[in-house]
């Protein structure tokens, strides 16, 4: 089954609406059944059919060209380390963007803010547009989110500058409607629809850190409060050890930078260790092995 119905990635509004949101699915052509994980002669009779969270239906029996999918009211998805990003489209300061496609084949840093011209975000801002070319290196794109329109975020980027001394180059999304803001579980639906009237500490919660990976899987999530600057000098450290995991199966203990001891997983066998290592490794505990970080 293609993997865009599987997962219940259904377009709205150029938009993926969640899985575990309700969605109706109405078909335009009142002949087509639908089954829904009963056997194929158990049709639903009627043309409008809702799927709740953890419920995939059989579609094989749909024509989807024939179908509009709209989504009805229900709760934020809950996100977690190794939930799929959400998928969604955007105005950003550099263009409208289709994020899934925008990550393309690499990593993806999103951060968001509760408001545009607040003093702790400002600096952070700056930092990261400074510490942009490292990312970049490590095949990781930037991007920001704050609670206001793109054309707010133009003017806030000019004082960013000015008082951080670095440029903004990588995009800001303009999230004045809070739909990011909700798909990603920072408010809650009943924050309203719009960003008008808003203070910074209505959003308070949009402070997070997401770092994504090429599989668009969240790998990693820090929420801060308002009043603590982010340490991005530790999104880079951990992003480090995300990929050389990846790359090697490998973990990285309590305060490893680059160029450290790592740790064997459980999940590797000492005979398998001893392939994989014939330089040798250094057993402290049967549970906890570590051995020179592989190049």
């Amino acid at each position: 089954m293609p993997e865009f119905y599987r997962e219940l990635r259904i377009r709205e509004q150029g938009a993926i609406v969640p899985a575990c949101a309700t969605i109706k699915l109405r078909l335009h052509r009142s002949d087509v059944g639908l089954t829904e994980g009963r056997p194929p002669d158990i049709l639903f009779p009627t043309n409008v059919v809702e799927f709740k969270c953890g419920l995939i239906p059989n579609f094989n029996r749909i024509d989807f060209k024939n179908c509009d999918f709209k989504r009805t009211r229900g709760t934020n998805m809950s996100l977690r380390i190794n939930s799929e990003a959400p998928d969604f489209t955007a105005e950003t300061t550099q263009g409208t963007i289709h994020f899934h496609d925008w990550i393309g084949d690499g990593y993806a840093i999103l951060f968001s803010h509760p408001k545009d011209f607040t003093p702790v975000c400002t600096t952070e801002l700056g930092y990261m547009a400074g510490l942009q070319p490292e990312f970049a290196k490590r095949n990781t794109k930037v991007i920001g989110l704050s609670v206001d329109p793109v054309t707010s975020h133009g003017k806030w980027a000019a004082d960013i500058e000015e008082t951080q001394g670095h440029k903004v180059n990588y995009p800001m999304i303009g999230d004045p409607e809070l739909k990011v803001a909700k798909l990603y579980d920072m408010l809650p639906e009943t924050a309203g629809a719009t960003s008008e009237g808003r203070t910074a500490a209505d959003n308070a919660t949009v402070r997070t850190v997401f770092v994504i990976g090429p599989d668009k899987k969240i790998k990693l999530m820090l929420i801060y409060p308002m009043s603590s600057g982010r340490n991005f000098d530790e999104v880079l450290r951990v992003l480090d050890s995300i990929q050389l995991s990846a790359k090697h199966s490998v973990a990285t203990p309590v305060n490893w930078k680059p160029g450290d001891d790592v740790i064997i997983p459980t999940s590797v066998s000492d005979d398998q260790a001893k392939q994989k290592y014939p330089a040798g490794f250094k057993t402290l505990k049967p549970y906890l092995r570590v051995v020179a970080q592989p190049k």
